[in-house]
């Protein structure tokens, strides 16, 4: 028997919530646990940010691809098979004993995200109506910054009293039970192109395109023949783009973006966003650890700020979203995300730790403004048949930006550290890193405020809300 509205639309919302905590929450933790792990495998600093760089690329290849595949054969098939696998993978993890097979699970790892990131948005945003979604979209994305706030604080002390393990293995129950509410409880498929047919081509293309480029961006540094691969790369995304054109029914709709100012400048200040601020918690974590000089516990506890910030404020402006348009609301969240920014570039040794949560609460502060309204304007820009591609795109704008972000990082490690290990004997050269990544960022932030402000109008002004006479 079908779920009735009111009980599918807590199912939905439960299910992405469990899944949005489920991966935060490891890619929080796992950030705290990074010095643990590469100590342990004795992978080197560039090895060790791989860890993140891997599962994050893997992701990104594949979510526009799985994404129109949910929109043909169904989406609860995908969420489903996406949330259980990714489970079973983060205990197939906890099984390696020295990094390469580590990083493998990494990047199966984040091809079962592929899956879930691909549909859960589209499958909330089919489930509830426009005047509501709002309001869905910052519980989501409450939850979200609540898996960020946890993985810190409680990351950090299982691994410094269980090991990295324990968290993985919590990381699997979660999955298991977000598995169950989706098996049980989701009846429907919300499959908005189920006359289609699955460009495999293209999905080569992009996938392969991508991930090439993004692993010549990230090995610029420390890898001789990096930019080869990068334009090679790009030389395949070209092709790509060239075929979408001509095939019947691509996995990325051009005309979305030709047409849609506000999807293709929406999707662009998530790609600015991610991009500047994604990194932050990773650099924060080796700055309190490896210069500082606190535990992963210690170092969790300080930082929980930034993401509090985030679930707290991040229902509100989603519900705000819902009244005012999303471009201005956005735009000032990236603002306050550039001063913040702007603020960890002067940080040294001796920095008092209040400030460091100053300006953390300053980042979480405009991230929670940014985020729940952007992805609502995203959504709210296009009919509900381009759900699953919208929200795959968008998932994807936020993947590729997380992945320059940390190509950015892991270049200007390559640079100030090279192939030496993440240690305290270090620490001058992870300050220096650390300073040179955040002057590249608030940079980015800045054009990212721009874009945000050229997307437009989402929703009609009172004037054209008005019949014609």
């Amino acid at each position: 028997m079908a779920e009735k509205p009111g009980s599918l639309e807590k199912y939905a919302l439960a299910a992405v919530m469990s899944t949005s905590f489920m991966v935060t929450f490891m890619g929080s933790s796992i950030n705290l646990a990074l010095p643990s792990i590469g100590a342990e495998f004795h992978a080197s600093a560039i090895m060790s940010s791989w860890v993140i760089t891997g599962y994050i690329l893997s992701t990104a290849a594949l979510l526009l691809p799985f994404g129109h595949l949910a929109d043909i054969i169904g989406r609860r098939k995908i969420y489903l098979l996406g949330t259980s696998s990714f489970a079973v993978i983060t205990i197939a993890a906890t099984l390696s004993h020295s990094i390469v097979p580590f990083l493998i699970w990494r990047i199966l790892q984040g091809t079962a995200a592929a899956l879930i990131f691909g549909t859960g948005m589209a499958i909330l945003t089919s489930v509830y109506p426009p005047q509501k979604r709002g309001q869905a979209l910052g519980y989501s994305t409450a939850v979200t910054y609540l898996g960020l706030s946890v993985g810190p604080v409680l990351g950090g002390i299982m691994n410094q009293n269980l090991g990295w393990r324990s968290i993985f293995y919590l990381t699997a129950c979660i999955g298991i039970f977000a598995a169950l509410i989706i098996w049980k409880r989701l009846k429907g498929e919300w499959a908005g192109a189920g006359s289609e047919r699955f460009d495999r081509l293209g999905s080569l293309f992009y996938a392969l395109g991508l991930s090439i480029l993004l692993y010549g961006l990230s090995s610029l540094a420390n890898v001789s023949w990096a930019k080869f691969a990068a334009a090679g790369g790009l030389l395949l995304l070209l092709v790509f783009i060239a075929f979408e054109l001509k095939v019947e029914h691509p996995i990325l709709q051009a005309s979305l973006f030709r047409h849609n100012q506000a999807f293709t400048f929406s999707n662009l200040a998530a790609l600015i966003n991610y991009s500047a601020t994604f990194a932050i918690s990773f650099l924060l974590s080796l700055y309190l650890q490896l210069v500082v000089g606190y535990n992963s516990g210690q170092a969790g506890l300080i930082l929980l700020v930034q993401p509090v910030i985030m679930a707290v404020f991040s229902p509100l402006s989603g519900s705000l979203s819902d009244r005012i348009e999303p471009r201005l609301v956005a735009s000032l969240g990236m603002g306050l995300s550039t001063l913040g920014l702007f603020g960890l570039t002067f940080v040294s040794a001796n920095t008092h730790i209040g400030l460091i949560m100053s300006l953390q609460v300053l980042s979480g502060l405009g991230f929670a403004l940014f985020s729940s309204p952007n992805t609502n304007a995203v959504m709210s820009s296009v009919k509900p048949r381009f759900y699953g591609i919208a929200s795959s795109t968008l998932g994807t704008m936020r993947l590729v930006g997380q992945a320059l972000s940390m190509a950015v990082v892991t270049m200007v490690i390559a640079i100030y550290i090279g192939h030496a290990s993440f240690n305290a004997s270090n620490a001058p050269a992870v300050l220096s890193s650390m300073h040179t990544s955040f002057r590249v960022f608030t940079v980015l932030c800045v054009l990212g405020v721009l874009a945000s402000l050229a997307r437009g109008q989402v929703r009609p002004t009172p004037a054209e809300k008005q019949p014609a006479s």
